[in-house]
Formats: C-alpha cells, structure tokens, sequence
C-alpha cells in the first residue's frame, strides 16, 4: 500500500471529520478511504480513530501522527511549489568539465558575463583533457572538441577548429621540410596522448585521403605542452588552429603541408538526456551558443 496515500488520506479524515467528507475532498470513494485507514491502523499495529455513529476522533497516538503526517504532507507541497517556482529559471550548482587549454583560453573570459545574466546559478568548472563520464561523474555538461561517433550523450555544436600540422622556422631549417605525409616517419613528431587516431594521423590530400603512422620522439596529454616543444624547435606536431593559430600568423610557427588537411573538429556542448534538461543546463548551452556565434 501507497504510504504517501495512507498519510494523505489519514488527514483528509480527520480535517474534514469524517470518511464522506474526506472521500469528497479526495475524490475517492467511501469504501477506498475506509479500506486505506484500516490498512494504516493495520500496519503500524495501533488505533488512530475512535469512531462512533455520530463523530470520529483522535486517539493519542493518532493525535501524534496526525501532525507529523501534516508537516511531511506540508514540506513535500513545498518542495514542488519550490521546484515549480524553479522551472524555467536557471539556479543551482552547475557542474562543467571542458579542456584545459580551450577552458583557460576560451571560456574562462565568458564566465563573468555568465554568471552575471543568472546570479542563482553557481558554476564548478573542471579543466581537463580526460574524456570524463558524465554520468558517473555528475558532471552536468562537458565541452568537448572532437568528430564526435555514436554516444548515448546529447549534443549542441558550437563551432568547429581546424587541426593543423605545424613546426617551427628553425626546425624546419635544421631537419629539412616533409613534402609528403610519408616524409613524417623521418621526423621528430610531437604527439598529443589523447588522440583519438594514436599515433596515425590521417590527411586529405590532393590525391586523397592519406594517412601515415608516426614514430613520436615526444608526447604529452596537454596540447600547451605540444605547443612549447613545437615552439622549441623540437619537431612536428598536429594541434588545433584555436592553440597555434596566432603562432603561424605571427612566423613563430609554420604550417606543413598545408594542401594535408588534416580532420576538422566540432566544439560541442554535451549533456546526458534529452528528457527533463535543467533550466542551469540550457541557460548555459544558449549563452555558449550565442558567444561562439558572435565572436564568429
């Protein structure tokens, strides 16, 4: 039996005084109330009514549960008329995981102005490259960077980032240019740990597609990290045009093979079900959404 019902019914009775009335008020029959309060007294072993033909009345120990049916029957009512007053409006703990470099550099200037636009909401942001499990996590949404495959999770794509193979000037000179994919097995190459290819890098080429398994002389599971070494005249590495971008413009860096296009990856918001999406969740989606759309 529904204990929710039993305590629900148990104070219609005694607020309305009688079994009709209170079969009234919930819209039940006579016999369903009767059937509900015989049940109760049944299960916890004890009278809570005394019932004569003209009146009911409260035993002591019924007294006792009447209340304290009362005040549960009252928090759970406040309880939803807390989360009603709360739907549609952004509030609570937001839990965010997003990569480190794209976090640092990309997000972490957009927060501000986040939480500006929903002062109820609070935002635990962790920065990392591990590809995290929301679920078993709790993380609420995770920004990710990838060709996203089948997942269970729901997306919203923000933008996409252009992979680009790069070296610096001096290493360039000293070690000589690749003229074709195949060259990069002579080289020093920098890999980033957490590729989803490894250690074979795939282009599209002017004949097609290619691909080519590197030997790294060097890896790191954080794309700055790649960077400086690149940067450092210590060889080849494939990252993304949003972390070296400035570096070709400005000659500290120079693209490779550049008619290699390597795969272009979508930055996407990630969350678990579709069903029943907290307001804090889509507040945040739409403000990315809207940011990533004017800064182009």
């Amino acid at each position: 039996m529904d204990k929710f019902l039993e305590m629900q019914t148990f104070t219609a009775v005694v607020e309305a005084g009688s079994f009709v009335g209170a079969a009234d008020g919930l819209a039940m029959s006579k016999a369903a109330v009767s059937r509900y309060i015989a049940d109760l007294e049944a299960r916890l072993g004890l009278r809570l009514l005394h019932r004569t033909t003209r009146r009911l009345s409260l035993t002591e120990e019924g007294d006792v549960f009447y209340y304290r049916c009362r005040e549960l029957l009252a928090s759970l009512d406040a309880a939803e008329t807390e989360l009603s007053s709360r739907r549609g409006e952004a509030s609570g703990l937001l839990r965010v995981n997003a990569p480190l470099t794209f976090g640092i550099s990309h997000l972490a200037p957009l927060w501000g102005d986040f939480l500006e636009q929903n002062p109820k909401v609070r935002i635990d942001i962790n920065l990392s490259d591990r590809m995290v499990d929301l679920v078993e996590e709790g993380y609420d949404i995770a920004i990710r960077i990838a060709a996203l495959s089948n997942s269970t999770l729901i997306s919203r794509r923000f933008a996409s980032t252009r992979i680009v193979m790069c070296a610096s000037p001096g290493y360039l000179e000293a070690f000589g240019e690749p003229q074709t994919p195949a060259d990069l097995t002579s080289h020093r190459i920098i890999a980033y740990s957490y590729s989803a290819k490894g250690d074979e890098w795939h282009f599209d080429g002017p004949g097609g597609p290619v691909s080519v398994r590197t030997r790294p002389a060097m890896s790191s599971n954080n794309g700055d990290t790649c960077r400086a070494l690149a940067l450092a005249g210590q060889g080849v590495t494939l990252q993304p045009d949003f972390l070296v971008g400035r570096d070709i413009a400005d000659g500290s860096l120079v693209e490779v093979l550049p008619e290699y296009h390597a795969a272009e990856l979508g930055i996407y918001a990630m969350y678990p079900t579709r069903k029943h999406v907290a307001p804090k969740v889509t507040a945040l989606i739409d403000f990315l959404q809207e940011a990533f759309q004017r800064a182009g």
